[in-house]
């Protein structure tokens, strides 16, 4: 795959697009709130972060049509089963869900319980109660995820950093970085406790999910169901606040 038919800034701009669009939107809300009337705008405005990754989703796929596009290629070109690798690849995913699963809900709590001394602080900071219709519309992060997250680090940036850098090992660690850290913008709590939760909770993650990818990037669409279910169950957590 030719990873270098783009200009060359582009792969270390879409790193840390995702990051900004968070603050952007975030910052969208706060000002919305604050012609309202809402007192601490920016931080009412955490209680929206579904909204905020929502709308940042589907900048991405926009995004990362866009410069796919550049190349000469589809997006979904990109995202697509593989008929000729599929009972490797399903091989490999069933490995891998065992391994990530745990990976993706066990550091989140342990460095709750690290930073906070409870997971209960954490959950209360990041889901606040949100009105019914904006519960519902909340299902569109999940779905719209899929297509826009691991797509972004680990479709487009990771292979072409690699390109560029001469380096695999360091791409892949430069995108799983990145993919971890910018939960420290979704939503940007002014608590440096929360910060760091956020910084590191997913940080396993993000390098197990990197490190799957760059050994089997054909499982990229087997990884993107996944990470749209377990990000419903996170959407599902406003039904015990």
């Amino acid at each position: 795959m030719n990873t270098t038919a783009s200009k060359p800034a582009f792969p270390w701009l879409m790193l840390v697009s995702r990051s900004a669009l968070f603050l952007f939107f975030q910052a969208l809300i706060a000002l919305a709130l604050t012609a309202t009337g809402t007192p601490s705008a920016w931080g009412e405005s955490a209680r929206w972060w579904t909204f905020v990754v929502l709308f940042t989703n589907l900048a991405s796929i926009y995004l990362l049509v866009r410069v796919f596009r550049i190349e000469g290629k589809h997006y979904f070109e990109v995202i697509r089963f593989s008929r000729a690798t599929l009972k490797t690849d399903l091989l490999w995913f069933f490995v891998s869900i065992l391994i990530g699963l745990p990976l993706a809900a066990v550091p989140m709590n342990m460095l709750a319980v690290a930073i906070f001394g409870d997971t209960t602080t954490t959950t209360g900071m990041l889901f606040r109660p949100i009105p019914d219709w904006a519960f519902v519309v909340s299902f569109l992060f999940p779905l719209t995820i899929a297509f826009a997250e691991l797509p972004t680090y680990f479709g487009y940036v990771m292979p072409r950093l690699a390109a560029q850098i001469k380096n695999g090992w360091i791409a892949w660690l430069i995108a799983s970085f990145f993919l971890g850290a910018q939960h420290m913008f979704l939503p940007l709590i002014l608590d440096g406790r929360f910060v760091l939760w956020r910084l590191g909770m997913y940080l396993p993650f993000a390098l197990f999910a990197g490190l799957v990818l760059k050994l089997r990037p054909t499982l990229l669409p087997y990884l993107m169901i996944i990470h749209a279910l377990m990000d419903v169950s996170a959407v599902m957590v406003y039904l015990m606040v």
